[in-house]
């Protein structure tokens, strides 16, 4: 079940750090180039309408957030330094709905000359702020707008109904990234069809990007995890540079992914929101027979994001602490609430062993309340899945569901 093969990089800290991944100043392929170049055109071509929006849309690891802040980089560059440019003098904020990739932005934008941290901000804090001062900006990008907030959300200051609908009104044109796969809440439930239903009046762009950056493996890989993720368990991907296993000890993966992290640097546990987490300042632990370790920590002060601590390879990370970033190696934990059938040799998810209950939270809109459930779920372990640049390495809590697995890679070519 270990790769034949292995990747030896030099400094694997520094070269795969997230900030360098999504550096504005980080080389482009030839079809970024291109697509950064026609979003700088469409805002160009815009710059004098009322709307218009372009949607850039693609799975986990094809470079969305690249392009994007890439293409922010540049009109922003034009915005403050090119007199002569026609989009000189505009006023332009990228937006994201996640604490720690705001944080990985900002940082990001102390190593960029064009960029000020001011420039990135929280969907809610726009849009109150420009609602008080009642004032539109001229270009408004989103990262992840996934994660965009479809219901009232009093808690976070949010009292409208559907956050894409109030940037809509309050920008002028709108730059944005959109994975249906990745939505992780009812109260940011979204599909394609919501998606176009705010769009479809609008003069508009949709562009999408197909070649994968992230997970380094043959197309054999990503074709596996969208089976499993739609419940769909096939012949393990072939043995390959990418370094893919199936663990029956949960403890042995860990002392996989620590020696991993000690030559590589970038390797973590995740684990399926299946282990009980609160924020009350406790530590809160993953149990997977010998396997027990804490969930993240929440270190909201924190300079860097979970995925770049030094100490987080000593927690296990959820869903909400690695969307957005890159590691080397990813050891995930299948939870209690992923369970294998052995009539239909179907994955079965258990929405009742799922705790995250706060992902459950607000039925509004959501027709099939149960298929959502299970939709969200599935979104969760899609994210998890593609994480690993270099490695994928698995374990189930789920028995027979372990033992399923156990038998694909004895098979494996």
């Amino acid at each position: 079940m270990v790769s034949d093969g292995e990747i030896v990089i030099n400094d694997p800290q520094e070269t795969n750090s997230s900030i360098g991944k999504l550096s504005p100043l980080q080389s482009l392929t030839e079809k970024q180039t291109a697509l950064v170049t026609e979003i700088i055109r469409f805002c160009e071509t815009h710059r004098h309408d009322d709307h218009a929006v372009f949607v850039i849309e693609g799975d986990a690891g094809t470079g969305k957030s690249l392009v994007l802040n890439t293409a922010f980089n540049r009109i922003q560059t034009e915005s403050r330094q090119n007199r002569t440019s026609p989009l000189y003098g505009m006023q332009n904020v990228l937006l994201v709905n996640h604490p720690e990739m705001i944080k990985l932005y900002r940082n990001i934008s102390a190593t960029v000359s064009s960029l000020r941290r001011k420039d990135y901000e929280r969907p809610t804090t726009f849009i109150n702020t420009m609602q008080k001062s009642d004032t539109r900006a001229d270009i408004v990008f989103i990262d992840e707008a996934h994660l965009l907030l479809t219901r009232s959300d009093p808690y976070n200051r949010f009292r409208q109904t559907n956050q894409l609908e109030e940037i809509l009104r309050l920008a002028r044109i709108v730059i944005l990234v959109f994975d249906p796969r990745q939505t992780l809440k009812f109260k940011s439930y979204w599909n394609q069809t919501r998606l176009n239903g705010f769009l479809h009046s609008i003069p508009g762009k949709v562009v999408e990007l197909t070649d994968q950056f992230r997970v380094c493996a043959k197309p054999d890989v990503m074709t596996w995890i969208r089976n499993f993720c739609d419940g769909a368990l096939t012949d393990l991907p072939v043995r390959q540079e990418f370094d893919f296993r199936i663990y029956d000890d949960a403890e042995k993966m860990y002392q996989s992914i620590r020696e991993k992290n000690r030559k590589y640097g970038l390797c973590r546990i995740l684990s399926t929101y299946d282990y009980p987490y609160t924020l009350n300042g406790k530590d809160h632990f993953v149990t997977a027979g010998k396997f027990h370790l804490r969930w993240d920590r929440n270190q909201p002060g924190h300079p860097l994001p979970w995925a770049e601590r030094a100490d987080s390879v000593d927690e296990v990370g959820s869903v909400y602490t690695v969307q957005g970033f890159d590691l080397n190696y990813a050891g995930v934990i299948m939870g209690p609430s992923v369970r294998y059938d052995p009539e239909t040799d179907r994955i079965i998810l258990n929405p009742s062993r799922y705790e995250d209950k706060a992902a459950f939270a607000g039925r509004d809109g959501i027709q099939d309340v149960e298929a959502a459930r299970k939709q969200v779920m599935c979104n969760a372990i899609f994210v998890l899945l593609t994480r690993g640049i270099r490695g994928l390495y698995i374990y189930a809590a789920d028995s027979a569901l372990r033992a399923r697995l156990h038998e694909l890679s004895l098979i494996r070519k």
